[in-house]
This record gives structure tokens, sequence and C-alpha cells, in this order.
């Protein structure tokens, strides 16, 4: 598992630099936000988490299949991983952040990978609080 990049990941790229050469402008991994958001508008006031639907246990997708070995370390570890991130979100919320979550599978498919990064800028452009997508 240490060959596996907590940041800077292919889906996390893709993402950043749709949004640069749509015009938006970021600040990446910023240390005292809680869990570090991925992408950070602070012009927006709005931070943007790019989830693996498996590590982050995207709910009903394929991707997010848990392991038939190993049960009880998987279980953990994956539980973990959703109560931080349900606690960085509440966090972040009350101080005044809106949060934005990109899945992976939202970028891995081509076929919807536009839509998706349609919905994520007009979400910027918007005042809504949350987001997730898909």
């Amino acid at each position: 598992m240490s060959a596996i990049s907590g940041s800077d990941t292919s889906s996390e790229i893709a993402v950043r630099k749709s949004l640069f050469r749509s015009g938006f402008r970021y600040r990446l991994h910023v240390k005292n936000l809680p869990g570090k958001p991925d992408i950070v508008l602070p012009k927006y006031k709005a931070v943007i988490f790019v989830h693996g639907c498996f590590w982050h246990q995207h709910e009903g997708c394929p991707r997010s299949k848990r392991p038939e070995t190993r049960k009880g370390f998987w279980g953990q570890k994956l539980d973990v991983n959703i109560s931080r991130d349900k606690r960085n979100i509440d966090q972040l919320t009350a101080m005044g952040w809106r949060i934005a979550v990109v899945w992976e599978c939202a970028i891995k498919k081509k076929s919807i990978f536009e839509q998706t990064l349609f919905s994520l800028e007009s979400w910027i452009r918007s005042d809504k609080p949350e987001i997730s997508i898909p």
C-alpha cells in the first residue's frame, strides 16, 4: 500500500487541468484546512475532493467492492476513511467552506467526463453549499 499515492492522482490531475483551462485558479492540498482538500478555490470559498471510489467507498459504485480476504482489516480501514471524510466535511462546512466531492468513476468514464466537469464548474459559480458528482 505504500506505493499508493494520496495526492496528484490521475483523476485529480484531470480535474485540475480542466479547471485551469476554464480559467479557474486554485491552491492544492492546503495544509491548514481539515482533510487537506485536493483543490481549494479561495475566490469562491470552495473546496474539491477527488475521491477514489474504493478508498472512500462510493456507495452503489461497482469500484467500491470490499475485498473478500482480510475482511476485518479492510473493513476497519475503509470505515475509518469514511468517518474521517465525514468529519472533515463537517469541519469545513462549519468554517464556511463549500464542498464538492468528485468521484473517480465520474472521471474515468469518458462518456460522462465532460458532463462531470460542466456540473462542477456550474457548482463553483453558484452559491450551493455542497455537491457530489455523480
